[in-house]
């Protein structure tokens, strides 16, 4: 028997009665939602420009000007930014990933007009003070150092480099040491220039505030903002999924443990085969102890401290991966379970006991994810990014309950392919 959610947490579950979605007229989307039930607020949102508008010998210029944004604007120099901030107890930062800049921040309900004055501050009149930009410059300089030696990041670097050959979602967001170098504070300059616009802004609010009155402090705070015609418009590129298996080992002196990193192309997030997909992955290598992967690999056979799959959805397409790590005398055998284990779950349907078991994980867990004002904010953003519907929440228990046994047998068919994977471990140097 498959738990669902009960009348009263069907009905308490953001929607189309209590989100509200407004288009201000420079193009910002705000949605907002009201919980007096804690006295502070959350903020997040996004800037249509990330990494995808990197210059190839200048990756990591969305990031490196993202990190900036904060060292000074036209108002504030840094230490007065952070000594506001720090005040009234609230909190903001910026980052980049493929697509988006991304920002958020936390204040009392009573500070939101200061939040969001810092918001605009930041995003429409940086400075990038060159003394901060050098010094910003050394931080990324030596979390790329400490990246070069991490075998789990360098794995995955590699694997998305493999599986997204010559294009934005195989490339770096931070970029790397000798492209992080180059990057002047004239960059940042004009990266801000050329991308920072209004429109296509999405800015998500929910808290201990009406909805009338985010939408008046919003107008208030970047209302003013002109939109302007964008200096460049980029898309993302379809993926082809891999014609055959492609193995590489990125070795790393002095590491003992082995990072493997195993698996393809997945759906992208607004895709119908995202949902079946996800509770597929469940049961491979997540329900309990890491799913059947983790049964066979890890529990059975002992060849991995931890073993697991995952499936990272994003605007064009998405990754259905394998992480396990691994003593390197094990490496190989490890992965001859995981492709016997992926050969299993593409060749005969998963039980009913395993599908009812994720389904009420699915539904049961998704009452917890919206708890708290964090939570909120981020499905939001989330259905707003990818187009879900202000309704989804309300219909996501019932489309999961109607996902099938062969659906998502189906769907692993379609993406996995065992005999066409990438296949990328980073550790100590292959012996021999």
């Amino acid at each position: 028997m498959i738990a669902t959610l009960s009348p009263a947490t069907w009905r308490s579950l953001p929607g189309p009665e209590d989100i509200t979605r407004v288009e201000l007229p420079n193009g910002i989307v705000v949605l907002t939602r009201s919980n007096f039930n804690s006295a502070s607020i959350v903020i997040n949102g996004y800037l249509p420009c990330g990494s995808l508008y990197d210059p190839l010998d200048k990756l990591g210029l969305a990031g490196f000007t993202a990190r900036a944004l904060m060292r000074g604007t036209a108002r504030y120099d840094f230490q007065t930014l952070h000594e506001v901030l720090e005040s009234a107890g609230a909190s903001l930062g910026f980052s980049a990933n493929v697509h988006t800049i991304t920002f958020g921040g936390r204040a009392l309900a009573e500070d939101l007009p200061l939040l969001l004055s810092l918001l605009s501050s930041c995003v429409r009149e940086p400075t990038f003070p060159p003394e901060q930009v050098e010094r910003l410059r050394a931080q990324l300089l030596t979390s790329l150092a400490i990246r070069a030696q991490d075998p789990a990041e360098m794995a995955e670097l590699t694997f998305d480099a493999l599986l997204f050959p010559d294009h934005p979602y195989g490339r770096s967001e931070d970029g790397y040491s000798e492209t992080v170098k180059t990057i002047r504070r004239e960059d940042l300059e004009a990266f801000h220039w050329a991308h920072f616009r209004p429109q296509g802004m999405v800015l998500v609010v929910v808290g201990a505030v009406a909805a009338e009155e985010v939408i008046t402090q919003v107008n208030a705070a970047l209302g003013d903002w002109p939109a302007m015609p964008a200096a460049e418009n980029r898309t993302v590129s379809p993926v082809a999924p891999p014609s055959q298996t492609v193995r590489k080992h990125v070795p790393l002196p002095d590491k003992v443990q082995t990072e493997l990193v195993l698996g393809t192309l997945g759906p992208k997030r607004n895709h119908p085969d995202y949902l079946p997909a996800s509770l597929g992955n469940n049961i491979l290598g997540q329900f309990g102890m890491m799913g059947r992967i983790g049964e066979v690999v890890r529990e059975k056979a002992g060849l991995a401290y931890y073993a697991m799959s995952s499936l990272n959805a994003w605007m064009v397409a998405g990754s259905w991966e394998v992480n396990a790590g691994v003593n390197p005398a094990n490496l190989e055998r490890a992965i001859e379970l995981i492709r016997e284990e992926i050969r299993r779950f593409v060749s005969e349907p998963v039980t009913e006991e395993e599908l009812s078991d994720s389904q009420a994980h699915f539904i049961g867990r998704l009452p917890l994810s919206l708890e708290s004002n964090a939570g909120v904010a981020s499905a939001l953003l989330n259905m707003e990014r990818f187009q879900l519907g202000l309704d989804y929440l309300q219909r996501y228990p019932q489309q999961v309950l109607a996902i099938t046994r062969d659906q998502i047998l189906e769907v692993a068919r379609r993406y996995l392919d065992p005999e066409r994977l990438i296949i990328v471990s980073a550790g100590p140097p292959a012996e021999g």
